[in-house]
């Protein structure tokens, strides 16, 4: 979290990188969906309540007449390595639990250990025979630790932004490093978190038009999906459904009302997958032939010093883990900021219901057996606040943030789950933040209970 003194610095900063949204926005910038380096509560709050007479201030997406950067060619980054340590062996599977499939029957997401969504262990183990627990692709990536306490090196991320001089275009691509000891030995994943071209058309308004992979249009949690820029290190439990990059086509429209202090924006999307993340739905090509539609509806109202922003969400379209294309995915969701004097305030609703396709279900982590009628619904409410400490380049963020989430495959167990985090976020200059979490996961109804707490931490070294 940066104090406003700081927002001369960020703009900058990313005015001459990668630019972007700082959990609220910032100008011109949210690059690539890209946001700038340091993670602020405040600075959005400040930055959006009394944009110049002569610059726009856009939230989402950039605003389309910003100055073009004197590089063409910029390249930005960052390196998250953390120290995680969970309960038990990593996972939400109970050794005495024997429903197949496994998955269907807890929230294996729930051991989170950072800001990937990565749980500790997606071990299934094994039952009385020996024979290893039957899944189904209902499962996150996984930093593979178990309940052994580990330093990770999250992600090593590389921004490469290109802006043209006399086209108002704009090229971005987004690398991911992830380097992880598996069974087969030690491999590093390669990820192209997004790559996309822009065109900002017309001079006088801000309408934006990106075609490649990006990021998702759906809810307010997608703006927090990197590392240097999150509040805290988890994401929330309904952040799978949500957070999601995708390859398509996608339009960004901003109208403000100048004398009433607001604005209203679409954000609006065609893509193969949705809004997934990739270890539930691949999005490197479509299943189905048919792309699932995904919009936004926004309001804001920034005052002196008050900020307030409310959005709609919804989504529609095949599930891209299967070829029948009659097998739709639904998504509704409503999202709420408000930012004031160093208090941020944000939470988001998500229903989600998923229809049975046919077998054979793909995902991105392999092949599965079948798949199944699904639905979920659950909210996530998160307080930050920055102390006002008189301290120059030197930022204390406490947070905590409190989730639920309902979840049945039909036919099998319905469950509900919830989560409590609390955590500290300090930033020290423009390019270091330090980050400590606790998470406290808890089985409700229909899941065994399990220790599965997790005990967390993030460096983040931005350049």
């Amino acid at each position: 979290m940066t104090g406003r003194r700081a927002v001369a610095t960020a703009l900058a900063a990313f005015g001459a990188g990668c630019g972007g949204w700082l959990t609220a926005g910032v100008r011109a910038a949210r690059a690539a969906d890209a946001p700038a380096p340091v993670p602020a509560l405040t600075d959005s709050a400040a930055a959006e309540v009394a944009p110049p007479a002569d610059e726009t201030i856009a939230l989402e997406e950039p605003a389309t007449g910003a100055t073009p950067q004197v590089a063409p060619l910029v390249v930005t980054g960052y390196v998250d390595v953390g120290f995680a340590k969970a309960q038990g062996n990593g996972t939400s599977f109970h050794p005495a639990d024997n429903r197949s499939p496994l998955d269907y029957g807890v929230d294996p997401f729930a051991p989170a250990v950072n800001s990937r969504g990565e749980a500790a262990s997606t071990d299934p183990g094994t039952d009385p025979n020996g024979y290893p627990r039957f899944v189904n692709g209902f499962l996150p990536r996984s930093a593979g630790i178990g309940g052994t306490p580990s330093f990770l090196l999250n992600t090593a991320n590389v921004d490469f932004r290109y802006t043209s001089a006399e086209v108002p275009v704009l090229v971005f691509t987004r690398v991911q490093l992830v380097p992880r000891l598996e069974n087969t030995g030690e491999t590093t994943r390669l990820f192209l978190e997004q790559a996309f071209g822009r065109i900002t058309p017309i001079k006088s308004a801000e309408l934006a038009i990106s075609v490649g992979k990006f990021d998702s249009v759906f809810g307010i949690e997608y703006l927090e999906n990197q590392a240097n820029f999150r509040i805290g290190i988890t994401p929330s439990l309904l952040a799978r459904y949500t957070t999601g990059t995708s390859i398509g086509v996608k339009a960004f429209y901003r109208y403000q009302f100048i004398p009433i202090a607001s604005a209203l924006s679409l954000n609006v999307s065609a893509t193969n997958s949705g809004t997934f993340v990739e270890a539930l739905q691949g999005s490197s090509r479509s299943l189905t032939g048919v792309p699932v539609v995904t919009a936004r509806l926004g309001y804001e109202l920034n005052l002196a010093r008050l900020s307030v922003k409310i959005g709609a969400s919804a989504e529609r379209g095949p599930r891209n883990d299967q070829n029948d294309r009659g097998a739709m995915q639904t998504l509704l969701g409503a999202d709420l900021r408000v930012f004031v004097a160093g208090l941020s305030l944000t939470g988001e609703y998500v229903k989600v219901d998923e229809e049975e396709g046919n077998p054979n279900k793909l995902t991105g982590t392999g092949t599965y057996t079948f798949t199944s009628d699904f639905y979920a619904h659950g909210f996530w409410a998160q307080a930050a606040y920055e102390l006002p400490l008189p301290i120059p380049s030197f930022r204390v963020t406490p947070y905590a943030r409190y989730e639920q989430r309902r979840g049945e495959f039909v036919a099998f167990a319905a469950i509900k789950v919830d989560r409590v985090t609390a955590g500290l976020n300090i930033g020290i200059g423009d390019n270091l933040i330090v980050k400590g979490e606790y998470l406290i996961n808890r089985e409700l109804e229909g899941a065994p209970t399990v220790a599965n707490n997790v005990v967390t931490s993030s460096v983040v070294w931005t350049w």
